[in-house]
This record gives C-alpha cells, sequence and structure tokens, in this order.
C-alpha cells in the first residue's frame, strides 16, 4: 500500500492514494464526497454529460482501499450521494456492489449537504462521530475543535515539475483540522489557494497530494511562517 504517513493531534494516519484516510490504531478507513450518482443526476436534469460508470469506478475504488487496509470501520464523511433521491435509484448492479461492500463492517454515514444521510440503507447514520482525538464532520467549522476531520470543500494543489504543472486532488491539515480530497470519481475541486480555504487553514498547513505516490508540500497560498 503506497500510502503516505503522517500525524495528526498526535495519531499515525495513512494518506492514501486514492484520497482515502487510513487509521490503523482504529482500523478505519475514512472517505468522503464519493458523490455516488452523479452522472445519472446529470444525465436526469440536463447538467454536463459525465461517463455513467463513475460510480461503478468510485465503488471499485473503495473495494480495493478495503482490500488493502483490512479496515473494519468505515466512516463516509458526507456528500455520499450526489443528491438524496439516489440512494436507491442507483444501476441495481451498484446498489449490490454497495451492500456487498458493507457486508461485516461497521459503516457510518456522515450528513452531507447533497445527501441528508442515506437512511434507506444499512449502516449507522450521524450528524457527526468521535472517536477521540479526532471527530468527523462533514463541514469544517470557522472555528474547529481541535481533531476535526472534514470534506466538502474538495481541495487540490498544483506542483510545478520540471517545467510542467501538476495538479491533484489534496489532503490539507495544521495542528486543529485535516481536510479530505473529495473521493468520488469525476467530482472536481477547490484550488487550496482560494481564500475559502485559506482562511480556514493555519499559516503552517501542509497540502499532502494524491496519485501513485502521495507526496507533501506545504500548502499553496498560504503565507510564510514569520
Amino acid at each position: 500500500m503506497n500510502a503516505f504517513e503522517f500525524s495528526f493531534r498526535d495519531q499515525s494516519l495513512h494518506a492514501l492514494p486514492s484520497g482515502g484516510l487510513f487509521w490503523p490504531l482504529e482500523n478505519m478507513l475514512v472517505v468522503s464526497d464519493l458523490h455516488l450518482g452523479k452522472s445519472t443526476r446529470a444525465a436526469r436534469f440536463g447538467g454536463a454529460q459525465l461517463p455513467p460508470y463513475e460510480t461503478t469506478e468510485t465503488l471499485t475504488r473503495l473495494a480495493t482501499d478495503l482490500i488493502n487496509t483490512g479496515a473494519r470501520r468505515i466512516i463516509c464523511l458526507g456528500d455520499s450521494f450526489d443528491s438524496p433521491d439516489l440512494q436507491t435509484a442507483l444501476p441495481e448492479a451498484d446498489l449490490l456492489t454497495l451492500a456487498t461492500l458493507q457486508a461485516g463492517l461497521d459503516w457510518v454515514w456522515i450528513e452531507g449537504n447533497h445527501d441528508p444521510g442515506p437512511v434507506q440503507l444499512g449502516g449507522t447514520h450521524r450528524s457527526m462521530y468521535a472517536v477521540a482525538p479526532l471527530h468527523f464532520h462533514h463541514i469544517s467549522h470557522t472555528t474547529a475543535t481541535p481533531g476535526e476531520v472534514s470534506g466538502h470543500y474538495h481541495p487540490k494543489a498544483t506542483l510545478s515539475l520540471r517545467g510542467r504543472a501538476l495538479t491533484r486532488p489534496c489532503f490539507l491539515f495544521d495542528d486543529t483540522r485535516l481536510i479530505l480530497p473529495a473521493y468520488g470519481a469525476f467530482t472536481g475541486g477547490l484550488h487550496c489557494h482560494d481564500p475559502v480555504l485559506t482562511r480556514l487553514m493555519a499559516p503552517s498547513a501542509q497540502a499532502i497530494l494524491t496519485g501513485t505516490k502521495p507526496c507533501k508540500i506545504p500548502m499553496p497560498g498560504q503565507a510564510p511562517l514569520s
């Protein structure tokens, strides 16, 4: 498993190439913003046409991470579905895959702004979830309690490498909060130099770029420490 190990609130965490987060001590996999059914919603309401297999691709990625980590608990940090009515409207094959992934696992759905919680599906449904010293929400609070883990913003960063610009979804973290990238396929992202994110994160914040070999860089857009 080609993960990047880092410390947050004195806990050893692994940033996975996929954008998932593994917490070995708790045998826990955390993912955010799967946006399952995004292409279905776009087709239904005349939005941008997306490849119809995005949900299958996301679930395949999730299955791989579950196998590689051996996680027994999974936390989905909200916006797991692109809209509430898609929870049971996905293709039967995708619903069957999801049910198979859930079997035997402690599965927690956190409410998002796109989905209030997929209550028709198995698992536990929460507005937030805490395992000390970390606590899990969908959207980061302006004034965060130390140990906050969230998603929602789909952060991404650009790194110049040998004269080429490489843009990847990324994790953002400082001493107080950790924001996960979007896990779902074709979800887009918000550059981490955007004021929305620079206001949330401390000047010391770091970014971990996803991809085949995750790497850590100073969060772009943050003022350097004096």
